[in-house]
């Protein structure tokens, strides 16, 4: 793909217009940086899709210590009601920083993002937003946009390879 993408999922466009536009109806964008995802999690974001609830879906676990909550490098996504395996909910907001003192509906967004061929196109096409560009965070262009992201609920975390420190743990592991 080219150098110049400012996304990840400008990156991913590029291949699905080169590559599979007519033929895919739902992108599945995994983050290289979660190589231990199970397999299970990524058909269960991809059968939801196929019922076209959402623009776009993800999924996420429960935050498992306090450091956690206040890594930066742990992307938060913030739902109504609590996460529940086999659900989904509609997100509200996405942080990398504690926005207030409540831990409530709060979870560890995991770098997996489920698209319809639709949504993907429409996303491509939006000018970064304010809190896109402030956070660092591309889906909240989609919020900002009036698009919908549902997220679904993990029951084990991938490791993420955010920091050296971490890399290190997960060439141990693997």
């Amino acid at each position: 793909t080219k150098n110049d993408h400012k996304t990840g999922t400008d990156r991913i466009f590029e291949v699905f217009n080169n590559a599979f536009k007519d033929k895919a109806e739902i992108i599945i964008n995994l983050q290289g940086d979660m190589p231990n995802i199970k397999p299970e999690a990524i058909i269960d974001l991809s059968n939801y899709m196929q019922k076209k609830q959402c623009d776009v879906g993800t999924l996420a676990g429960d935050l498992i210590s306090k450091q956690d909550y206040e890594n930066p490098n742990v992307v938060k996504v913030l739902v109504k009601d609590r996460l529940l395996k086999g659900t989904f909910q509609k997100a509200s907001d996405f942080f990398r920083h504690k926005n207030n003192d409540t831990i409530e509906n709060i979870y560890h967004h995991v770098g997996i993002y489920g698209f319809t061929s639709s949504s993907l196109m429409r996303y491509v096409n939006l000018k970064r937003s304010k809190l896109e560009i402030e956070r660092k965070l591309e889906q909240l262009r989609i919020l900002e946009n009036g698009m919908n992201i549902h997220v679904g609920y993990l029951n084990s975390l991938p490791l993420s390879v955010d920091t050296e420190k971490d890399l290190i743990n997960i060439k141990k592991i693997m």
